[in-house]
C-alpha cells in the first residue's frame, strides 16, 4: 500500500485504492466474494450495487499472476468491464512493484497497456482488453513479427520519469546475492541446488557485463518480459497489445529484443524455434524504420544483430537466476529448478558463438 501511495503522490493521478487482499490460491467460486467486495471498496458508486451485478471469470493464470475478468452490470444498466491482476505470492523478490506502477500511467497514455483503474493490497484493476493471448508461434508469423517490432520501436520511445540508468545488471547481481544464498527443506531440490557452481555463475555474470558494456548499446525504456503471453491480438481489428510490465525498467535495446528472441522457444525451452538470420533481420528493418524497412542500411542491420546476439546471453542468466528465487519462494506447483538448468545450459551452449561474434565485431572498426 506504500508503493500505490507513492505511485498516486508522484503521477498526481487520483488512483482509488484498497487494503484488501486476496488469498491467490483459492478456488475461484471462494474467490469472487472477495472480488465484488474489492470493487466495491476501490468504486464508491458501486457500493450499493447487490452482488447479482457483478461476475467474476478467470481470464489467464500464468506461473506467476491470475488474471480475473469482471463484469458489472450499473443500476441504469450500463457495462463496465474491467480486469483484475493478483499478483502471485511472494513476487516482490522478483518484482519491483514500486517501478512498475510508476511507468503504467505513462505507458498508458501512449496507448500501451490498459488503464490503471486501482491498486490493493496485493494486486491492480485495469480496464479489459478486448483480445486474444498470443501463442509462441504466433510470433514467428512475419506479419506479426512485423507489427511487434513496430510497436517496441514506440515503446522504445516512451519517456518514463526518474533515473534513466539501465538496471539489468543491477537487477541480475541482485538475484545472483539471493539465489547464491538459498537452503530448500526438500532433500532432492537441496542436492539439485548443490550442483550449481556460483563462483561460475558470477564469471559468466561478469565477464558478459564487460563484453556488453563495450557495444554502448542504446538505453531505452524496456519490456524485458515480452513473451507470447504478454503480447494481445484483436484480430477483427488487427490491433496489437503489450500487456504486463511488471519487469519494465530502462534497459539494453539488444536485451529487449533478445530475450523476446528467446521466447520464440516458449516455456518447453524448445530453443531450435529461435529466430534465423533472415526472420531477426525482417523484425529489425520493421523496427529500425517501422515507414520504410527496405531502406535500412545493411550496416545498421548487423550492429543490431550483434548487440542483439549478445543480449540474449544476458536473458539466459537473468531468468536462470530468477528461476532459483522461485523456486525457494513460489508456491506454484511449476519445475523452477528445471528451469534454472534449461536456461543456464542453453547460454552456456550459446556463449562461445555470441561472444565471438561480438569481439569479432568490436575488433572491425569499419562495422561500427
Amino acid at each position: 500500500m506504500e508503493v500505490a501511495e507513492e505511485a498516486r503522490e508522484s503521477s498526481n493521478s487520483d488512483i482509488p485504492s484498497s487494503s484488501i487482499i486476496i488469498e491467490i490460491s483459492l478456488p475461484l467460486p471462494e474467490i469472487i466474494p472477495q472480488i465484488i467486495k474489492l470493487c466495491k471498496d476501490l468504486f464508491k458508486k458501486w457500493s450499493n450495487l447487490e452482488d447479482s451485478h457483478f461476475s467474476v471469470e478467470t481470464v489467464s493464470g500464468g506461473i506467476t499472476n491470475l488474471l480475473l475478468k469482471v463484469t458489472v452490470r450499473e443500476e441504469d444498466g450500463n457495462t463496465v468491464f474491467m480486469t483484475v491482476r493478483l499478483y502471485g505470492p511472494n513476487t516482490e523478490y522478483v518484482i519491483d512493484r514500486q517501478r512498475e506502477l510508476l511507468s503504467i500511467r505513462y505507458l498508458s497514455v501512449a496507448g500501451f497497456g490498459a488503464e490503471l483503474y486501482g491498486v490493493f493490497g496485493n494486486g491492480m484493476v485495469q480496464s479489459f482488453i478486448n483480445a486474444r493471448t498470443l501463442d509462441p508461434s504466433d510470433m514467428r508469423k512475419p506479419n506479426l513479427a512485423a507489427e511487434i517490432a513496430r510497436q517496441l520501436s514506440k515503446f522504445h520511445q516512451v519517456e518514463i520519469p526518474g533515473s534513466k540508468e539501465p538496471q539489468l545488471w543491477n537487477d541480475i547481481f541482485k538475484f545472483l546475492e539471493r539465489a547464491s544464498g538459498l537452503k530448500f527443506d526438500e532433500h532432492e531440490k537441496q542436492r539439485r541446488y548443490e550442483k550449481i557452481s556460483f563462483e561460475e555463475v558470477r564469471h559468466a555474470v561478469n565477464e558478459l557485463k564487460h563484453l556488453t558494456d563495450l557495444l554502448n548499446a542504446p538505453v531505452v525504456y524496456s519490456h524485458n518480459d515480452l513473451l507470447s503471453g504478454n503480447l494481445m491480438l484483436n484480430d477483427d481489428e488487427e490491433k496489437l497489445y503489450f500487456i504486463d510490465f511488471e519487469y519494465g525498467s530502462y534497459s539494453y535495446r539488444g536485451y529487449d529484443i533478445g530475450n523476446h528472441f528467446n521466447e520464440y522457444a516458449g516455456f518447453d525451452c524448445d530453443y531450435s524455434l529461435y529466430p534465423d538470420k533472415d526472420a531477426q533481420y525482417h523484425f529489425f528493418r520493421h523496427y529500425l524504420n517501422p515507414d520504410a524497412p527496405q531502406e535500412v542500411p545493411n550496416k545498421d542491420l548487423e550492429a543490431i544483430y550483434i548487440e542483439t546476439d549478445s543480449y540474449k546471453l544476458a536473458s539466459h542468466l537473468y531468468w536462470a537466476l530468477w528461476a532459483l528465487i522461485q523456486a525457494k519462494m513460489s508456491p506454484i506447483d511449476f519445475d523452477y529448478l528445471g528451469y534454472f538448468f534449461l536456461r543456464y545450459d542453453e547460454y552456456n551452449r550459446q556463449k562461445a558463438k555470441s561472444l565471438s561474434l561480438v569481439q569479432s565485431f568490436l575488433a572491425n572498426p569499419h562495422t561500427r
